[in-house]
């Protein structure tokens, strides 16, 4: 199952649910603005991952 992924996947994913969770600790320790602010990066962060593997 994971043969598919690259190195690049795993670092990218990783990225991925490291700003997820910064996100949601920002959210919920009261830094509302901060949290939504890195909350954008994911769909952001996604969709680069994306755009990368359509270029190979």
């Amino acid at each position: 199952m994971f043969s598919k992924f690259k190195k690049s996947d795993f670092f990218l994913l990783s990225a991925v649910f490291i700003s997820f969770f910064i996100s949601i600790g920002l959210w919920f320790s009261g830094f509302k603005d901060e949290g939504l602010y890195v909350g954008i990066w994911v769909p952001s962060i996604l969709a680069l991952g994306i755009y990368l593997k359509l270029i190979r």
